[in-house]
């Protein structure tokens, strides 16, 4: 018998809910839908995708459980890194989406499935990443891409769904919500331009606190490992953190970037965990790393991130930046003092055993212990003297 079976990367949105049915009842396949949980679904969230998913006819649903090792495979790094994209976005979705497709078609490959779908659209960088991944791991199965190949609109594909006898809103569906232990991408009709903001509906969060608090994250060798001193794994910390500070409305921006394909592109986000995060770790790796540490740290990572964002997660030097990532945390442990407020966030300061302001050289500002101000008189002629030849040779 000829193997139809096809694996279908399914989260319950629109347009996932299109696939399921297209690939079905248009390509009449076997349909397995699979959703992978990076830390954006509870157990409910979970259990109402599945109902979802076989009251659209799939074969069976599975849900893969990756949160640990996404964190341990990718975000973990992302930290170490203090990774913002253009200075502005935390990965969110764009390392979300490699570790996805590694489970994904692992997955394929386990249940014996010739072909793999996912909904992404023609324009975007998700499409990059699915494929190349699949076509990576596994150049033997097949990928299908309704929504890419067939250049539908998503009140199209509302319409198509009603013709199958599922109802979709509008309103409900205008908004691409991906939600992640990372962040959550928010993409509309707004972020198709470039001067429309997104109202404040569009965002999951929604502000609920008015009254600041403050929280202590602690690091142990760069890595998460209590909130509030209370102790946790990485994961619960940055979780646990999200539902604090999501009361708060923190982490809103919008990102503008060049995509994979070369085209210019927007998208919301709010990510207050990752925001808060990275700012509090690289406080306290500014107080407890040299100076060419921060300065070699600040390009390896930039280019960890950007190889993430372009799907070159399995490129070999991703490897060698992890482990010099990785050496360079083994001073930054200590505690970071944050104040939350409505909308933004304050780092008060830092507390380590291995801070280097804490030195017996001198204190900066004031007088110093360790020369004279003669040895900085020489000092500061002979670091000019590469300016002066240079000065003295171009005179004119």
């Amino acid at each position: 018998m000829k193997n139809n079976k096809v694996v279908l990367a399914f989260s319950g949105g629109l347009d996932t809910s299109y696939c399921a049915i297209y690939l079905k009842e248009s390509l009449k396949m076997e349909v397995h839908s699979t959703i992978v949980n990076t830390g954006g679904f509870s157990i409910t969230e979970l259990n109402e995708i599945e109902q979802k998913a076989y009251s659209l006819g799939v074969q069976t649903h599975a849900s893969l459980e990756e949160t640990n090792n996404y964190y341990e495979k990718i975000i973990k790094y992302l930290i170490f890194g203090n990774v913002l994209k253009n200075n502005t976005y935390p990965l969110s979705v764009s390392a979300e989406r490699i570790y996805q497709a590694i489970a994904l078609i692992e997955y394929a490959k386990k249940i014996n499935a010739s072909h793999i779908a996912h909904g992404s659209t023609g324009a975007g960088n998700d499409q990059i990443r699915f494929d190349l991944i699949f076509n990576l791991l596994a150049p033997e199965i097949k990928i299908i891409t309704p929504i890419r190949d067939l250049q539908v609109t998503r009140k199209e594909e509302i319409k198509y769904l009603a013709q199958h006898g599922v109802n979709v809103s509008w309103e409900k569906a205008q908004y691409s919500i991906n939600k992640g232990l990372w962040g959550t991408s928010v993409g509309g009709s707004e972020t198709l331009t470039s001067h429309l903001a997104l109202p404040n509906e569009a965002y999951p969060s929604q502000l609920s606190k008015t009254d600041s608090c403050k929280v202590i994250l602690e690091f142990e060798q760069g890595e998460l490992c209590a909130l509030n001193s209370q102790k946790m794994d990485p994961v619960s910390v940055i979780q646990e953190l999200e539902k604090i500070a999501n009361q708060y409305a923190i982490g809103r921006d919008v990102h503008v970037g060049d995509t994979i394909i070369g085209i210019k592109g927007r998208v919301g986000f709010e990510a207050a965990a990752a925001a808060i995060i990275i700012k509090a770790h690289h406080t306290l790796e500014k107080h407890t790393l040299s100076k060419w540490q921060l300065h070699c740290k600040e390009q390896l990572a930039n280019w960890y991130g950007m190889f993430i964002h372009e799907a070159q997660y399995f490129e070999p030097s991703m490897r060698n930046i992890e482990c010099f990532l990785t050496d360079t945390q083994k001073t930054v442990s200590g505690k970071v003092f944050i104040e939350l407020m409505p909308y933004r966030f304050q780092v008060l300061g830092i507390e380590s055993k291995h801070d280097l302001m804490k030195s017996d050289f001198g204190e900066y500002g004031e007088m110093n212990k360790n020369w004279t101000a003669e040895d900085v008189k020489g000092f500061t002629k002979i670091m000019s003297n590469s300016l002066q030849i240079f000065k003295n040779v171009n005179q004119k």
